[in-house]
């Protein structure tokens, strides 16, 4: 006869390495600390903290099995939880697919015993078990035994008279017959015959939960005839509920309305060209750099200002989007994104405002692909979630872009599984959004949403808010439209490059290993040179036309870019760019330090077509003008050699505002800031130039402006990281030890009795130093407590190998290495048996 195991921790104490690194991956809170031995992890898997996070990680199937075992007797054979996920009349897909849910839940120390005797752990049972306040999601109320818990023996009596039941004076009895009544399934039916329609009626609604309805104090001769019979039963107030037993007849013994035991499937698929694919996801991934970039140029002289409580304004972030020719909602996404990536950041000065960071001068530097790459990386781990910007939080305060509280701990998980699924389809493969979304519900239905089960568990350390409805299902919606933006899908295809950047995902339910900071940016780089050849090449030329226009035909080289922005204004973007010179933007050139002369052979060198005369004469004309007027700072002042021209000025109606006046036929003081004069007398037509006090032209090239260094944001982690397989062996090995020195038999210490498991040995000193003497010379192994300098208490098995100057260095089989104990510090000693120490 073998031993059945008589708790969790017997239970796992037989399972092999691989069974409990298989734990500890699947469940990798229980790993922080390591488990001393397998007591404490069993106590751990226990808790109800880890209970619920280990609940929230299961598939809607094993959810399903897990909640019938929680209104199963306890414990309950195997075949009785096959019939409650079956019902009578039988399911086969149920019956195929219930092995895999109960070895999950084995595997996740949620259920242990054998089949004859499978046990829910009592923190899971207690978490989805129903109540009044959370039904559950089975639908069942209570059994007969716990809604009759309190009601008096003459009630008892007078329900068992009604069922035509035998009459017992013993309640326990009378619970029993009628419990034994609502679980026979020809009695139960037999009764239900004589029943009025009416009572049927409720019966039916019901039936699939919520169990309990209320009554008035008179109730309706259908609901009398039911309370009668104890088919209705008393739960508190006016409140009633059909007992679970009745409830289970009337399913035909189903717990759950709809058993699924599959996955719904990715469908309907649509097959496309996976070059098709590639190419559509290069152009959103090129117009994502552009994007970007122009965001940069837009904040190249200093962005908004950051808000007290952090953050862009929502009147920053209108304009932003205006900026940015697209929409509030999407703007967020591309600021998020480059936030992320560390291109901007807050200055941190007093007056702070957000700007480009050095690390943005690099990237605009870098390869178009190489660029992509770093956009990428930054997206794929990060938390933060654009997608929660406008939004309100706990307190009803709006979630601003760039600001606190917008990092969400799933997004990473959920953004890897949402792309692992389209990595599952065939090359070039899309399926609706609607299927993708579905799917992640199955895998995890507790995942981000309130379930009426799990609500009671703790909610996530450092969460502003309770955890928010279908998070999980917003979470992969907003994936799959970032991932079309940036360019890792095209046409809702996973793309070859997307494919590349996403890796490898776990083939069993572990939580997916968090790739380190070298294996990210490899990864990203694979899928940065399979993106490579499909980005347009830079070119070094433009169309002029003679509507004083030039059309780019492709991207341009980023010189030829900034050079011609500064010479032209884009009047239209797409496949190819349109910029439109006028005299504002020539003089605008002028002002960056360009001559006419440069101006046109730098036209000349750069077009494909030769200059049209119209563009050469308004160059020409503005470089005329400009600067003939010159503006410095007295309070302001205005010289030309030309007075007949300030003359003419003066005489202007629209100079009124400057309050200008002659000092000299060729100055004019104004009472105006210089950039006042200048802008107002750019606005009357005239082309001033500034000068410096030593009567030298400024060239009005801005500075950009840039944030001290920073570094990126990190990503919030959603509770400890996966561990690797080095971690794994080593937490194995360390409670496979210490259940050692926790559980092997020792021999007594001068006949005083051996201490109980999990307790300390007591010897004297002199006691304790031979032993170890005598453990050298015997190489025997020993076990010893042990107080650390810190004063933690612990239990180790050690083979002594020297014993000198107060220490003895022994091999430790709890640490798996040589090391050296102060022997003040050992409690005790004692031997251990000799089958334990062979």
């Amino acid at each position: 006869m073998t031993d059945t195991p008589r708790t969790l921790a017997e239970e796992l104490r037989t399972r092999t390495d691989s069974g409990l690194a298989g734990l500890l991956r699947a469940r990798p809170d229980l790993l922080s600390p390591v488990p001393g031995d397998v007591t404490q992890l069993a106590t751990r898997a226990g808790t109800r903290a880890s209970v619920a996070r280990a609940v929230e990680r299961l598939d809607r199937f094993a959810l399903q099995a897990a909640e019938a075992l929680a209104v199963a007797p306890d414990p309950c054979p195997y075949a009785a939880l096959d019939s409650l996920m079956c019902g009578d009349a039988g399911d086969p897909a149920v019956a195929a697919e219930l092995p895999r849910a109960v070895a999950t839940l084995r595997a996740q120390a949620l259920v242990w015993g054998p089949d004859e005797r499978l046990r829910l752990v009592r923190t899971a049972r207690e978490l989805l078990t129903p109540s009044a306040t959370h039904p559950s999601p089975t639908g069942l109320g209570p059994t007969v035994a716990e809604a009759t818990a309190g009601m008096s023996p003459g009630r008892l009596q007078e329900i068992l008279a009604a069922a035509e039941l035998p009459a017992t004076h013993d309640p326990v009895t009378a619970v029993a017959a009628l419990t034994s009544l609502f679980s026979d399934r020809p009695r139960m039916a037999r009764l239900l015959d004589t029943a009025p329609a009416e009572s049927v009626a409720v019966l039916d609604k019901l039936l699939w939960g919520p169990a309990y309805g209320g009554v008035t104090d008179r109730p309706a001769a259908h609901l009398q005839w039911l309370l009668d019979r104890g088919l209705l039963l008393p739960a508190g107030g006016r409140n009633v509920v059909l007992p679970r037993e009745a409830a289970l007849h009337l399913r035909a013994g189903r717990a759950h309305h709809t058993p699924e035991p599959l996955p719904p499937k990715l469908a309907p698929a649509t097959e496309r060209d996976p070059h098709l694919v590639d190419n559509a996801a290069a152009s959103a991934a090129f117009t994502a750099l552009a994007t970007v970039e122009e965001l940069l140029k837009e904040w190249d002289l200093g962005g908004p200002s950051v808000l007290r409580a952090g953050g862009l304004s929502v009147r920053d972030l209108k304009r932003t989007a205006t900026a940015l020719d697209t929409t509030e909602q999407l703007a967020a996404f591309w600021l998020e994104l480059a936030y992320g990536a560390g291109l901007i950041a807050s200055d941190g000065e007093a007056d702070e405002r957000y700007a480009a960071t050095p690390a943005a001068e690099e990237w605009l530097q870098l390869p178009d692909h190489e660029r992509w790459a770093v956009l990428a990386a930054a997206w794929l781990p990060a938390t933060r979630t654009p997608g929660v910007v406008g939004a309100a939080d706990a307190k009803g305060r709006t979630l601003a872009a760039l600001g606190p509280n917008v990092d969400r701990s799933p997004a990473p998980e959920v953004r890897r599984r949402t792309l692992a699924l389209l990595a599952a389809l065939p090359p070039g493969t899309s399926v609706p959004s609607a299927a993708v979304l579905a799917r992640l519900q199955w895998e995890r239905p507790l995942r981000g949403a309130a379930h009426t089960g799990a609500a009671a568990a703790k909610p996530e350390e450092g969460a502003a808010a309770p955890v928010e409805v279908d998070l999980r299902t917003r979470l992969a919606q907003w994936t799959l439209n970032e991932a079309e933006l940036l360019g890792v899908t095209g046409r809702g295809a996973l793309a070859t490059h997307g494919r590349a950047l996403l890796g490898s995902e776990p083939e069993d339910d572990a939580p997916a290993p968090v790739p380190t900071p070298a294996e990210a940016t490899a990864a990203a780089g694979r899928a940065a040179a399979l993106l490579a050849p499909l980005l347009p090449e830079p070119l070094d030329h433009v169309l002029l036309q003679a509507d004083l226009t030039a059309v780019a035909p492709g991207p341009l080289h980023r010189p030829l870019a900034e050079a011609l922005g500064v010479l032209a204004d884009v009047e239209s973007k797409g496949g190819a760019t349109v910029y439109r010179f006028t005299p504002a933007s020539v003089r605008r050139a002028l002002d960056a330090g360009r001559s006419a002369a440069e101006l046109q052979e730098f036209l000349a060198a750069h077009s494909r077509t030769p200059v049209p005369q119209p563009l050469s004469y308004l160059v020409d004309d503005v470089a005329r003008k400009h600067g003939r007027l010159r503006v410095g700072a007295a309070a302001a002042y205005l010289r030309c050699d030309d007075d007949a021209l300030l003359s003419e000025i003066l005489a202007d109606r629209r100079a009124v505002a400057l309050r200008l006046r002659r000092l000299a036929p060729t100055v004019l003081a104004a009472q105006t800031a210089p950039d006042q004069l200048l802008e107002g007398l750019r606005a009357m037509g005239y082309a001033p130039a500034a000068e410096s006090a030593t009567g030298d032209v400024l060239i009005a090239r801005s500075d950009t402006y840039r944030t001290p260094p920073r570094t990126a944001p990190v990503p919030v982690p959603e509770g400890p990281p996966a561990p690797d397989a080095t971690l794994l062996t080593a937490a194995v090995r360390a409670i496979r030890a210490g259940d050692l020195a926790a559980t092997a038999e020792r021999k007594p210490v001068h006949a005083a009795p051996s201490p109980a498991p999990g307790g300390l040995p007591r010897t004297t000193s002199a006691e304790t130093l031979a032993t170890m003497q005598a453990a050298v010379l015997t190489s025997s192994a020993l076990w010893i407590g042990y107080v650390n300098a810190d004063g933690a208490a612990s239990q180790r098995v050690i083979a002594p190998v020297r014993v000198e100057g107060g220490f003895v260095t022994a091999y430790d089989h709890t640490a798996d290495e040589v090391r050296t104990y102060p022997l003040h510090r050992i409690t005790g000693v004692a031997e251990l048996a000799d089958e334990s120490a062979s």
